[in-house]
């Protein structure tokens, strides 16, 4: 049985529709990350999950019990905010221990959680310190620290790393994961930084417009999105996206005229009516530049040296431009000439609502 049910949950502000019939089971235990674009509805949902919202309709249970209409103080659950909430005026000892203390915890008991809540996320030399003699990650270890005590049910993170540097993001994502495998405790993380959702999340939920988009796990979302909303907005650098010039069909065989080249597909490989217009989706990684003419050609704009790795800005129209992920050491310069192929497995075909066109899982002729 799930563990946190929510169901038809809808949000409305005055004429604006927040949340739009939101659906969601989260399994004890799981780490489940909301993504989309800003004014998609996710930090409202978080906060309609917290108490801190209430819902216009709909319901939220958690372990068997209706807390929809329940105060955030009463929903056994812990917030972590972007802006870290901390008392300026106690020490990190005191902050971490403040709602243990409004709660009449014994002091022992208090005493001991401290202590262990310390160990584990290295605060101990800190404990005396107040929030403004501390760095953002140290605060944010605190902020953390301070939602755990409390031993929540459930854990809710509103895109707590937004104000740390690149590196100390990084450094403070692995010391989440790692705090959920120790703990084992739920965890709902809002962020608008896919990476952070991709590293963290057992299970990602895409909501676009107030609405679940489509919900996975960070490689089914990259693998197998739902829409072409979806395919865009999971991946970096994002899906290359080409229109189809032309389709040309026979009993046996469809051509995608692309460009100047053309793709074949066996007919039997598309389920249902053949779409009017057609979108066809490539990852970066599944393009190749080759020596000999292939699927089509273009000249390079511009390449991204990330050390590791290379991505190559190839326009191979006048209005359109592609990205190319090449190796770190790849000879190719500016202004070159390149001849292109597409991995004919993993193209992915959007019809004109915007939908993914479903295939059978079979090879790809190449025309």
């Amino acid at each position: 049985m799930s563990y946190l049910i929510i169901t038809e949950l809808q949000k409305h502000y005055d004429n604006y529709h927040a949340l739009r019939g939101i659906n969601l089971s989260i399994q004890e235990g799981e780490f489940i990350v909301f993504v989309g674009p800003s004014g998609c509805g996710k930090s409202t949902l978080l906060r309609t999950i917290a108490g801190l919202e209430s819902s216009t309709s709909g319901s939220i249970d958690l372990d068997g019990r209706d807390i929809t209409e329940l105060s955030s103080s009463k929903r056994d659950l812990a917030m972590v905010f972007q802006s870290y909430a901390l008392y300026p005026h106690m020490t990190v000892a005191d902050n971490l221990s403040f709602a243990l203390r409004l709660a009449k915890v014994p002091d022992d008991e208090i005493q001991e959680k401290v202590r262990s809540v310390s160990a584990s996320l290295q605060l101990d030399p800190l404990l005396d310190r107040k929030p403004k003699e501390l760095s953002g990650g140290q605060r944010q270890r605190v902020a953390i620290g301070r939602a755990i005590v409390r031993q929540p049910k459930v854990f809710l993170f509103d895109e707590p790393l937004s104000n740390l540097d690149a590196a100390l993001r990084v450094k403070m994502r692995l010391e989440l994961a790692r705090l959920h495998k120790k703990l084992g405790t739920t965890m709902i993380y809002v962020t608008h930084d896919q990476v952070e959702a991709m590293t963290l999340a057992d299970r990602v939920v895409i909501l676009n417009a107030g609405s679940i988009e489509q919900i996975g796990t960070p490689l089914e979302l990259y693998r197998e999105p739902n829409s072409r909303f979806v395919a865009e907005f999971i991946g970096t650098p994002k899906m290359n996206l080409l229109p189809v010039d032309n389709i040309v069909r026979d009993q046996e065989e469809i051509a995608f005229h692309l460009l100047e080249g053309r793709i074949l597909f066996p007919t039997n490989r598309i389920k249902g009516p053949m779409p009017s217009s057609i979108i066809l989706g490539i990852r970066p990684e599944h393009l190749t530049i080759v020596e000999e003419e292939d699927d089509f050609s273009g000249r390079i704009e511009l390449i991204e040296h990330l050390g590791s790795e290379a991505y190559a800005h190839i326009q191979i129209s006048s209005d359109q431009t592609i990205i190319v992920k090449t190796a770190a050491r790849s000879e190719i310069r500016d202004g070159q000439l390149v001849n292109l192929h597409i991995d004919r497995n993993e193209i992915i075909l959007f019809n004109e609502s915007n939908r993914v066109i479903s295939l059978l899982a079979e090879d790809v002729e190449h025309g």
